[in-house]
């Protein structure tokens, strides 16, 4: 059951006999590329070029062949030497190729910009340490998508006049446009209307595997924040999102806009195989470069539903039931209703899968294996809606006990039975207790694996040494995520720290000394694969915005530019900002989900743990609860919440499972929603706080089938109350 191999690469996309020979057409005129950008470092000292938190890890990586240790010197911008000590030799590090030392200056706080870090007579680039580190990079990560949006003009107004331009496929010539298109022949005999969504990568297609991965993690982020009582970071008038204003989360109405999309890629009731999802959507035939979306005069065609895309759209559409209802009811309804139905569809049609010989204009995205995808679809729909059928579909599955829920390269729109995970992890749900204890451990368990094989490279890396692969960042970026969720389930400082070291490892700290994020670093990448942002190619258009995540190294070398140039690299560098490398440079929405999510948990902690160094402790909380008065229909209860740790808590979120079909009806002194079985209740403006000690007491009022026996566990912003 477990992949013991690399997942199935993304895409293998047919290029030009010109770009094949070196030459490209532009505007009809036969053009050699532009030189590749910088790829190499001009440092030997290889830190995070942003910088780093202050109460968090600070570590680089010395390229040398020194077998001894050597001194370091951390100068502040004005010369001055402010912390020293001696570097740790690793010697040789087999996925770089190179010998390294490591310099730990994590024990100085302080705070500035301009710091240098020296080692051996080479010094580092400049680089901050500041609580506010990563509060752009949180707006631009989570801007990549709204620059990314089909169907919709980018306004100059949200995203600058170099990254203007009109709205692409809405059948608005050149365009065939997206609202009304046919299927490939054989597939179906009418057409659907399929606007909106993300464009997945650097083309114009649009493929719900992907797109069901990534609006889950976008989604995620917000519920992430939510449980930690800082929902505010990404609330309503916090992004570059025309919905801003609106009274929901910016975060909410970016996925929103790819939600929208899946949801009409599902197959018509009365149609055959109703209910299911198309795989994706694309052109007939690969395009050219550059290329904006409006410009794009290719047919577009559906491809044949499948069985993992079907459980994506099921997934999503079910996490969007429970997110989405405090702000839009009727929204959360359309989702889960959607949600249902895909489910329904994919357990009569369990085996159909995308073919690997369908990548004609677009990836193929094939995958032969979606018991992973039924377990994260049960898993949703069961946080959702608290039903017995979605429960022992997660309980029947074998990925619920397997060991290997979290792949050997973390989680990919291949390999999803860890969202399922992530899911009960953080969700409260039906599952007896130590059921949830153990899908906990699991996470905790996956998040020690990636904190050793951090431990045992050089440049502090969570993937396998031979993990460099298509989208080698995004793996490294999702692998931070469930280091993340372990530290929210334990408390424990040392899972935060790893997932701040992969930041430090895509922003600078890498076998290239190079910033894979664009406009963030002083040596960064700037020239992805893509066909609009297209500036390598022809300078009236723009690099790609900041916030844009390479690939990443790959040693599978998958197209022409890095097969001639990287022969031979060590798999860690195997990587050349050249806007031609789609295997190395492309930017993707499933790279960028996880790096949006991760900028996000960054630039909370920093501005609001208030140094604190870790999550807030996962069992700080005692919790009471009282039926009040009980008739035969219906109770009262009252609840009480203790705050028992050190910290004051700013912002809470209690949450239950009710075990027997209880029913909320009404509450005071809290905002309580209920999704299934699971209750969630939140501070008004005049109890957020609860400081050391202090108490919160609210009451609920509901219904019952007759017993109404009380709520066995409570969490406190995702930790478990006593």
């Amino acid at each position: 059951m477990p992949r013991t191999t690399a997942p199935p690469l993304r895409r293998l996309p047919r290029l030009s006999a010109a770009l094949l020979t070196g030459t490209l057409l532009l505007g009809g005129l036969a053009v050699a590329p532009a030189a590749s950008g910088a790829t190499a470092a001009t440092t030997a000292v290889r830190v995070n070029q942003v910088g780093y938190l202050p109460d968090g890890p600070k570590r680089a990586t010395v390229v040398t062949t020194a077998t001894q240790a050597l001194s370091w010197q951390l100068r502040n911008a004005a010369g001055t030497v402010v912390a020293s000590g001696p570097t740790v030799p690793r010697g040789a590090d087999a996925p770089s190729g190179q010998s390294v030392q490591v310099a730990d200056f994590s024990s100085y706080q302080g705070t500035g910009t301009g710091y240098v870090l020296s080692v051996d007579g080479s010094g580092s680039v400049p680089f901050d340490i500041r609580a506010d580190l990563y509060d752009a990079l949180r707006s631009d990560a989570m801007a990549f998508f709204h620059h990314q949006r089909s169907g919709i003009a980018i306004d100059a107004s949200l995203v600058g006049a170099a990254y203007a331009r009109p709205a692409g496929h809405l059948g608005v010539s050149p365009n065939k446009g997206d609202v009304s298109v046919p299927c490939q022949a054989t597939v179906c005999d009418y057409t659907q209307d399929v606007r909106g969504g993300w464009y997945d990568a650097g083309d114009h297609g649009k493929y719900v595997v992907n797109g069901g991965l990534s609006t889950w993690l976008v989604v995620n982020s917000f519920e992430r924040a939510e449980r930690a009582g800082k929902g505010a970071a990404l609330g309503d008038s916090t992004l570059r999102v025309p919905e801003r204003g609106n009274g929901v989360p910016d975060v909410l109405d970016e996925a929103r806009w790819e939600l929208d999309f899946l949801m009409r890629m599902q197959v018509p009731a009365g149609k055959p195989y109703a209910g299911m999802a198309f795989h994706k959507v694309h052109d007939a035939a690969w395009t050219g470069m550059p290329l904006r979306p409006d410009q794009d005069a290719q047919p577009r065609e559906l491809h044949r539903p499948s069985t993992a895309a079907t459980l994506n759209l099921a997934a999503a559409a079910a996490q969007c039931a429970r997110v989405y209802r405090p702000y839009d009811s009727a929204y959360a309804d359309r989702c889960l209703s959607a949600a249902r139905r895909a489910w329904t569809a994919a357990q009569a049609n369990p085996a159909m899968y995308a073919p690997s010989s369908d990548s004609t204009g677009g990836g193929a995205y094939e995958d032969a294996r979606v018991t992973d995808e039924f377990y994260w679809a049960a898993a949703e729909l069961y946080a959702a809606t608290g039903e017995s059928a979605y429960r022992d579909a997660v309980t029947s599955s074998s990925w619920h006990t397997s060991a290997d829920a979290f792949s050997p390269y973390g989680f990919g729109w291949a390999d999803t039975a860890a969202l399922g995970r992530l899911v009960l992890a953080t969700v409260p749900t039906g599952l007896p207790a130590s059921d949830v204890a153990r899908v906990r451990a699991s996470v905790t368990a996956a998040a020690d694996g990636y904190l050793s094989r951090m431990a045992a490279q050089g440049y502090a890396v969570p993937v396998p040494a031979d993990g460099y692969f298509w989208g080698s960042n995004g793996e490294v970026a999702n692998d931070a995520v469930v280091m993340a969720v372990a530290g929210e389930l334990t408390g424990d400082a040392r899972y935060r720290a790893g997932a701040l070291e992969t930041m430090d490892y895509l922003l600078g700290r890498n076998a290239l000394g190079l910033s894979y994020v664009t406009g963030h670093g002083e040596s960064a990448a700037q020239n992805q694969h893509h066909r609009f942002w297209a500036h390598q190619l022809d300078a009236s258009l723009p690099h790609p915005p900041a916030g844009s995540l390479a690939g990443g190294p790959n040693s599978g070398l998958q197209d022409p530019i890095a097969a001639q140039r990287l022969a031979g690299c060590a798999p860690a560098a195997c990587y050349i900002d050249h806007i031609d490398s789609y295997s190395t440079n492309e930017v993707a929405v499933n790279w960028n989900a996880p790096l949006a999510w991760l900028a996000a948990y960054a630039a909370e902690r920093a501005s609001d743990d208030g140094g604190s160094g870790g999550e807030p402790p996962a069992s700080a909380c005692a919790v009471t609860y009282t039926v009040t008065n009980s008739w035969n229909t219906g109770f009262t209860a009252n609840v009480t919440v203790e705050n028992t740790g050190r910290t004051a808590v700013d912002g809470w979120q209690l949450t239950w499972a009710y075990p027997d079909g209880q029913r909320v009806t009404s509450a005071w002194n809290a905002t309580v929603t209920q999704s299934g079985t699971a209750v969630g209740a939140r501070n008004t403006d005049w109890n957020r706080t609860l400081a050391p000690g202090a108490k919160a007491s609210f009451g609920v009022q509901g219904t019952h089938n007759g017993t109404n026996p009380a709520p066995d566990s409570f969490s406190l912003n995702a930790g478990a109350c006593s």
